[in-house]
C-alpha cells in the first residue's frame, strides 16, 4: 500500500546511540515513514522521516526541540526532495528480522519464514510506525507476555484496544497471544490503512477504525476494554489518564508507552490520580513501559 503520489521531502538529523530513540520518536509524530541507518565508522545514527512537502512543519520543529531539550543532544535538522522508491529500498536494508520474546516481526521484503513456538508477525517496513526495533514497541511486546496474572479470569471479557495503532502490531500481537479480536484505533488514515492490510495479511482477528483518541465512535460504542494499549507520548497519555481510567472495566490493564524513563513519574502520577495501581514497569534502553490496572470492584 502507498499513499497518493506527491511531492515527498526527506528530513534527517545524525545523532549518537543516546539521542536515536528521542529523535525516532519525534519524527514518527509527523513524517508518514521513518528508518534508522547505522554508520559504524562514526559510531553515529541518522534517523530519517518522509512526510510531504511542506506539511507538519511547525509540529516536527517542536518535536525535535522537545527531543533536543530531553536529551541535551541538538543538531541541526536538514531536508532533501525524496523519490519514495530509492527511500524504501534504504528502509528495507535496515529492517532484519526483530526477536522480542516469542515474536517475531519480519518485513515484507524478507521471504517467508516461520519457528515452531514464535508468534511470526509480517510488517511492511515503509507504510507506518512501528516496526519492532524501537524501545517503546518492544516494551509492549514484554508487557503483553507478562500480563496473565494480571488479567482477572472471572471478570475477563477479552475486549481489547490498540489506541494509536501505527502499523497495527500490538493489536495483531496481542489477537494472536490471546486468541481474541481487537480493536485498533489511530487518527490517521493512512496508519488505519496500513494496519487493516497487516491485519489481513497476518489473519489476525484485529478491527481498525479511525478516530480521534477516545472520543474514536469505535471507542465509544464498545463499552469498556479489558486491556490498553496505548503506545503514544508522555503528554497525551497524562492528559488522557481520566479517559483510560473511566473505559477500563474493573480489574482491566493498561499498558502505557512512548515515554522515556524520566517521564515515567509524571505518566504515572497521572494514572494514580485517577485510581489505576502499577503492576508492572519495564526499560527498554531510554523507553519505558508501564502496566497499570484498575482495582476490581
Amino acid at each position: 500500500m502507498k499513499r497518493p503520489a506527491g511531492q515527498l521531502e526527506t528530513v534527517f538529523v545524525d545523532v549518537p546511540p543516546s539521542a536515536r530513540d528521542a529523535y525516532e520518536a519525534a519524527f514518527a509524530s509527523v513524517c508518514r515513514s521513518v528508518g534508522l541507518f547505522h554508520d559504524e565508522a562514526r559510531g553515529m545514527w541518522r534517523v530519517e522521516g518522509v512526510k510531504d512537502a511542506g506539511e507538519g512543519d511547525a509540529a516536527l520543529d517542536l518535536a525535535v526541540a522537545l527531543a533536543a531539550a530531553a536529551t541535551g543532544t541538538a543538531v541541526p535538522l536538514r531536508r532533501r526532495a525524496t523519490e519514495t522508491g530509492g527511500w524504501l529500498a534504504r528502509v528495507y536494508a535496515g529492517f532484519p528480522e526483530q526477536r522480542v520474546g516469542r515474536f517475531a516481526l519480519r518485513g515484507t521484503h524478507l521471504p517467508p519464514a516461520r519457528t515452531p513456538g514464535v508468534i511470526t508477525l509480517v510488517l511492511d517496513a515503509g507504510v507506518a510506525f512501528g516496526s519492532g526495533e524501537h524501545g517503546s514497541t518492544r516494551g509492549c511486546l514484554w508487557a503483553l507476555e507478562h500480563l496473565a496474572p494480571l488479567l482477572h479470569p472471572s471478570r475477563w471479557r477479552g475486549r481489547i484496544l490498540d489506541l494509536g495503532t501505527g502499523s497495527g502490531v500490538l493489536a495483531m500481537a496481542a489477537s494472536a497471544l490471546l486468541r481474541r479480536r481487537t480493536l485498533a484505533t489511530d487518527n490517521d488514515p493512512w496508519a488505519v490503512r496500513a494496519a487493516r492490510e497487516n491485519a489481513r495479511r497476518n489473519r489476525v482477528a484485529v478491527r481498525t477504525a479511525q478516530g480521534d483518541g477516545w472520543n474514536a465512535p469505535a471507542i465509544r460504542h464498545a463499552g469498556r476494554f479489558d486491556l490498553v494499549f496505548a503506545n503514544i507520548l508522555a503528554r497525551p497519555l497524562c492528559r488522557m489518564a481520566r479517559d483510560l481510567a473511566r473505559h477500563l472495566a474493573p480489574g482491566g490493564v493498561a499498558v502505557l508507552a512512548g515515554l522515556t524513563r524520566d517521564q515515567a513519574r509524571m505518566v504515572l502520577a497521572a494514572h494514580r490520580g485517577q485510581g489505576l495501581l502499577l503492576k508492572k514497569r519495564h526499560d527498554e534502553g531510554r523507553w519505558t513501559t508501564l502496566i497499570v490496572a484498575k482495582p476490581d470492584a
